[in-house]
């Protein structure tokens, strides 16, 4: 993949704690995870954490220096939170939570908790009797009251071999709200419609008409909407993406169910993000069972809803953003689309293009409106997804 300059995290230097929990193996990904998104990571570790992973694996995974005792390294815990960005305590433990909620300050975490003044983000992991336990809901209660961000925890299996709530967030979710919490809420006075996806058009009960569409552009765009402090409807045809938490979903099959929750949702919508790629043809019959094999069989297909063209259409309509695939550089048929169907903004896809199109993590897109048109080299989904909304700022502005 080629180097992403739009990562929300690229030269963030992120302040990781890590505390006496066995989810605490988890943090070598979670390092992982953040230096792939382009960040510096420092490891503040407790001493019961060291029961748990060593401080060596840590500094491996980090390329840093790992800090655990307050007086091997005198003022660090005034120097470490001073240079971060953000702080993550992953796993924290019903102890570490107890502490930051008290005021207090025993050990190199607590003490670089108390000094540190930008975001924080805990995911709790403990036993489901701990994390139930009055006392560390009133503990969470007071964090989160004073802006801490809390990830977590899920339920599902635990350590000890029972069920409930306490496993530690996956570390996606982690990932996904320290960009949150790093990003420009610049979205926070709209709600957006995403669809995503491909539809599918039944000829009988076992086959259906369908697409190449694996939703990873749409839901790319709920996100980093979502992150932007936007409120975000995700209209999404079949896809094994996990919607984003925070997302209001609504799970559609044909496009005639995509073209209804449209139209349900369009009323209060400020902006509709058209990404799905919909069925422009439907059998004309669904046979009732199984169409039993021939030698041969002729096919009727009829037209399905032109969704953009029916909203561009309306009198108070929302900012329409529509996609178009093609196959080939002429982006004239995109800008062609846009004055037919009334968007105010087109994003033309070629989808010969290697590394570009359906079912990949990348994009290369031109981003076309009344004003300009934008050529982005190729990137991640997830920084075409900013590049687009960047445009919608600057054309609301």
């Amino acid at each position: 993949m080629p180097k992403d300059k739009r990562k929300v995290l690229r030269n963030k230097t992120v302040l990781l704690g890590v505390t006496g929990g066995v989810a605490a193996y988890k943090a070598v990904d979670l390092i992982r995870r953040l230096r792939d998104e382009a960040a510096s990571v420092t490891v503040v570790m407790t001493g019961a954490a060291r029961h748990f992973i060593t401080p060596l694996s840590l500094e491996v995974a980090s390329q840093n220096k790992v800090y655990s005792d307050l007086f091997t390294d005198p003022l660090s815990h005034i120097s470490l939170p001073a240079q971060a960005d953000i702080m993550i305590v992953a796993p924290a433990t019903a102890n570490i939570i107890g502490k930051f909620a008290g005021g207090i300050a025993d050990d190199m975490l607590s003490t670089c908790l108390l000094t540190f003044q930008g975001k924080v983000i805990i995911a709790p992991s403990m036993n489901w009797r701990m994390y139930e336990n009055p006392v560390v809901q009133e503990n969470l209660q007071a964090l989160r009251s004073r802006g801490v961000i809390q990830s977590g925890p899920e339920k599902g299996s635990l350590a000890c071999g029972e069920e409930g709530a306490g496993r530690m967030s996956d570390i996606p979710d982690i990932i996904e709200l320290t960009k949150s919490a790093l990003s420009v809420k610049d979205l926070v006075t709209e709600r957006i419609i995403v669809t995503a996806g491909p539809t599918r058009e039944h000829l009988d009960q076992f086959r259906y008409i369908s697409n190449r569409s694996s939703g990873k552009m749409g839901y790319a765009l709920a996100r980093a909407a979502l992150r932007r402090g936007a409120e975000v409807t995700l209209i999404s045809g079949p896809s094994s993406l996990k919607c984003p938490k925070g997302a209001r979903f609504c799970p559609v099959e044909t496009a005639d169910e995509m073209h209804s929750a449209v139209q349900t949702e369009i009323p209060s919508a400020s902006v509709l993000v058209m990404a799905a790629a919909v069925s422009d043809f439907r059998p004309a019959i669904k046979a009732p069972g199984k169409i039993w094999k021939s030698d041969r069989m002729v096919l009727t297909l009829q037209m399905t809803p032109d969704i953009l063209a029916e909203i561009g259409g309306k009198k108070d309509r929302p900012f329409v953003i529509g996609f178009t695939a093609e196959s080939g550089p002429d982006i004239g048929r995109a800008r062609k689309k846009m004055q037919e169907k009334n968007m105010d903004m087109v994003v033309f896809n070629d989808i010969s293009e290697t590394g570009a199109g359906f079912d990949v993590d990348t994009n290369k897109v031109v981003i076309i409106d009344n004003d300009t048109e934008i050529s982005l080299p190729l990137m991640s989904k997830d920084a075409v997804a900013d590049a687009i909304l960047d445009r919608f700022v600057e054309k609301k502005a």
